[in-house]
């Protein structure tokens, strides 16, 4: 959870900055390419983080680790169990 309140609040930081920014409340004159820069920020950030979020997945995937003494003993569960079900009358 404290994880959590953690995004939270810089969330609320980062968009209370952008809509005093936006909205004119500290009373800046922003030049208007800096404006036009300004409004589409939160789509940006949100790519971004998506971006971000895919190539940590990803990289997660690509640099996983397999257990092969652990997929063995799996497997020979597997085929342990398939023989006693095959024995009560189950077919595969």
């Amino acid at each position: 959870m404290m994880k959590l309140a953690q995004w939270i609040w810089a969330l609320e930081l980062l968009g209370s900055a952008w809509a005093a920014l936006t909205m004119g409340a500290l009373g800046l004159d922003l030049p208007l390419p800096c404006r036009k820069v300004l409004w589409p920020q939160p789509a940006y950030l949100l790519v971004s983080a998506g971006c971000f979020a895919l190539g940590t997945v990803g990289y997660r995937v690509a640099t996983f680790h397999d257990c092969e003494d652990a997929a063995q003993e799996l497997q020979s569960q597997i085929q342990e169990a398939r023989a006693d079900l095959s024995c009560r009358g189950m077919r595969f």
